[in-house]
């Protein structure tokens, strides 16, 4: 059976051409989406644009957007902006970013992310349905889009439970990041609630983890460079490290904030193992196959291949190549 798997590099890349170069080739050899997280970086919409022009099958996505970052309008009118432009290829991913970026970026206060993610949702999906927006600050007259409709699937990158039940409820595809395999049962059960809740118990959102990969010539590099992208989120953001210790890895991530202190190494001491198995698809060519299969088995419907920022071209390659047997039909 044919497999279905998108890919994206990490938020660190800073080489346009890079991602350009990326999402064409992912485009040529089969794989089924292409994911641009943004951060304080380049503006991923004009990134995609530009990547919807110089490819021809692939879903383009938003991997994330911060629902602070942006006003709902301007959120609708990118969005509808590449489904035309992509020939509706287009995926709009949101997510409530974090504290620091909200704040220290946006300059805007970061509180309430359920409530906020809600309005967004509500106001995105009236606008791209050529509806005049449900305005929830002020009593102006409600204004719609001059654009034709556009109905662009939309997908939230939730990791607490009341954002995963809200995912359920109003959402397309739910793409929670440095997420454990094993636990996505529970994240689904959560979907299910809020897919009840609204009424719709039948119509859950897929599923579409952004998943950590490394793939090398050795088992022992490809390990260390997992390593490096566990130690890196476990040690630099509490969103994810806050996470893990809700899901019952708290021994875990204090054995890496331990191994990383006082100065980053990049380490995952053995006794923090369990977090490469269920965090980080990684090995030879083979081993990476075998890992990325317990995604799938677990209800991914979409992995989303996370990749590590200034990679050659020739590394990108290689995972490129090990995934793309599965893209085909038996």
């Amino acid at each position: 059976m044919r497999l279905r798997i998108g890919v994206s590099i990490m938020l660190l890349e800073a080489r346009r051409d890079a991602i350009i170069d990326f999402a064409t080739e992912a485009d040529r050899l089969g794989y089924d989406g292409f994911f641009m997280p943004e951060a304080w970086g380049y503006d991923m919409t004009v990134l995609l644009a530009e990547a919807a022009v110089r490819t021809t099958r692939i879903t383009l996505g938003t991997g994330i957007l911060g629902i602070w970052n942006r006003s709902a309008a301007t959120i609708a009118m990118a969005a509808a902006t590449l489904h035309a432009i992509s020939g509706g290829r287009f995926v709009l991913g949101l997510g409530a970013s974090t504290p620091q970026l909200a704040e220290g970026l946006h300059d805007t206060q970061f509180e309430r992310p359920v409530a906020r993610m809600r309005q967004m949702i509500t106001q995105v999906r009236a606008l791209l349905a050529g509806e005049r927006i449900p305005l929830a600050v002020t009593t102006a007259r409600a204004l719609k889009l001059n654009v034709p409709a556009a109905p662009v699937p939309i997908q939230v990158a939730a990791l607490g439970e009341g954002m995963t039940r809200l995912t359920g409820e109003m959402a397309d595809a739910w793409a929670p990041f440095l997420y454990p395999w094993s636990r996505l049962v529970t994240g689904i059960e959560r979907l299910q609630e809020g897919a009840t809740r609204a009424g719709h118990p039948e119509r859950l959102p897929e599923v579409h983890p952004f998943v950590p990969t490394v793939v090398a010539e050795s088992q022992a590099k490809a390990r260390e460079e997992a390593a490096w992208f566990v130690s890196f989120f476990v040690t630099t953001s509490a969103v994810y490290r806050d996470s893990l210790v809700r899901q019952g890895y708290g021994p875990a991530v204090q054995a890496v904030l331990e191994a990383n202190t006082p100065r980053s190494t990049g380490e995952v001491p053995a006794e923090a193992e369990e977090l490469l198995e269920q965090l980080v698809v990684y090995g030879t060519p083979p081993e990476a196959r075998r890992r990325l299969s317990r995604w799938h088995a677990a209800g991914a419907h979409l992995p989303v291949l996370l990749l590590r920022p200034d990679l050659t071209a020739a590394e990108r390659a290689l995972v490129l190549e090990t995934f793309q047997p599965l893209l085909r039909s038996d």
